[in-house]
């Protein structure tokens, strides 16, 4: 039973979330990619410069939050997205939503990892550490609400407005006042390196010489590369995912008299909404999951997602449309359930100096495994249609996950 209290700070912990996941264009971005005559091998191009920009920015911005201040690194995060939600507002062509994506990149590099570590920082600090599963698992709970609320309204929006450009808009009021929440933490969350009076000074030499010979331990590569595995999978297929949902928007008899595009639009936010709430619940419990003990539960959850990928492809390419969301539904489920084990794994792995870089390059390897998977997805979709390629993505991760499972990492 977990002892923590749910004090100012952890409602700051779980607003941030909450106004982090109000991305109102998120259930509704590939379609918008679409309905502006972008190809699938396009999409793939744009998420695929979405995914190397954060490549390159990765590990430099975990490493610049841990030498001179997590929260600057967030609010610089914010500004970036909310100028390239601005661009995607104005935008119509191919080569500015490149633009665009690319500020997005650069705002995710600089905010991931670095909440975490926030977070991590904060239970030690009040000798917690023992119950960092149920409380990350209890903070990701409301960004999953974020996400589940932040549906619901951008299907409203769609219905009424008959587009999706808006969206995105409307998305820039919740990541202004998320600016002014991460401006209120304490300042003893903003470093995380301790500097004693006889301590050399910390540079970002010795920070990363410390998170190179860290990732080399056998344990700690192998939570960060099973962990970044899954999320690698569902970052890359979770928006394919969305014209499935307007067939079975189409099958449902109801609102009979709209446009496909408006009675889409609030079937899909509600179709996310109950997604999201079932994640948020998944979180929520993840820590009942890690207490039945099981050894293996990282290695058993990315099969059950993997699998339910390939089976979910199958069901797509053969016009199961409802069956084939139940299941992408598990892998997203799956995934929920992963991160607060994981992370909290992770945490016991990693000197507490170097974990926000440490779990920046989870990140790091998700967002290289991502690149390569968007853009396959993209051409492969193109080509045969996205019931295939998602039987194909699935299957080749279960393999890459048998071959690396059998490699072993030293420490040096």
């Amino acid at each position: 039973m977990s002892t923590f209290v749910r004090n100012r700070q952890y409602y700051k912990f779980c607003a941030y979330g909450f106004l982090k996941n109000l991305r109102f264009y998120d259930a509704f971005l590939l379609l918008f990619f679409l309905d502006n005559g972008i190809s699938y091998t396009q999409i793939g191009i744009i998420y695929a410069t979405r995914e190397l920009v954060t490549f390159f920015s990765e590990i430099p911005s975990g490493i610049i939050a841990d030498t001179y201040g997590r929260k600057s690194a967030l609010i610089a995060s914010f500004f970036f997205y909310i100028l390239s939600f601005l661009l995607f507002y104005v935008s119509g062509t191919f080569m500015l939503f490149l633009f665009a994506i690319v500020l997005y990149g650069i705002g995710d590099a600089f905010r991931t990892g670095t909440h975490k570590g926030m977070i991590m920082d904060y239970l030690r600090l009040h000798d917690w550490h023992q119950y960092k599963i149920d409380y990350y698992g209890h903070t990701r709970s409301w960004s999953q609400m974020g996400s589940a609320f932040s549906a619901l309204l951008a299907g409203v929006l769609v219905l009424y407005s008959g587009n999706y450009r808006f969206i995105y808009l409307i998305s820039v009021f919740p990541y202004l006042l998320n600016l002014v929440n991460i401006y209120s933490y304490p300042k003893s969350l903003d470093y995380t390196l301790v500097k004693t009076e006889n301590a050399a000074p910390r540079t970002l030499a010795i920070v990363f010489k410390d998170f190179v010979r860290t990732i080399k331990k056998p344990a700690v590569f192998q939570i960060v590369n099973l962990t970044a595995i899954h999320t690698a999978f569902l970052t890359a297929i979770k928006d394919y995912i969305q014209p499935l949902m307007v067939q079975v928007a189409i099958l449902i008899p109801i609102m009979v008299g709209l446009d496909v595009k408006r009675k889409s639009g609030i079937v899909i936010g509600l179709i996310y909404f109950v997604i999201y709430l079932l994640t948020s619940y998944a979180s929520k419990k993840a820590y009942v999951i890690s207490g039945l003990g099981y050894k293996s539960i990282s290695k058993l959850t990315l099969y059950i997602g993997l699998a339910s990928g390939a089976i979910c492809g199958l069901l797509y390419n053969t016009e199961f449309w409802v069956l084939a969301l139940l299941f992408f539904i598990v892998i997203y489920i799956v995934e929920n359930i992963r991160l607060p084990i994981l992370t909290g794994d992770l945490a016991d792995q990693v000197p507490d100096e170097i974990l926000t870089s440490v779990i920046s390059a989870k990140s790091f390897l998700a967002t290289l495994m991502t690149t390569a998977l968007v853009l396959l997805l993209g051409v492969l979709s193109d080509h045969f249609g996205i019931g295939i390629s998602l039987v194909a993505i699935s299957c080749f991760l279960v393999l890459f996950t048998l071959v690396v499972g059998k490699l072993k990492i030293y420490s040096v």
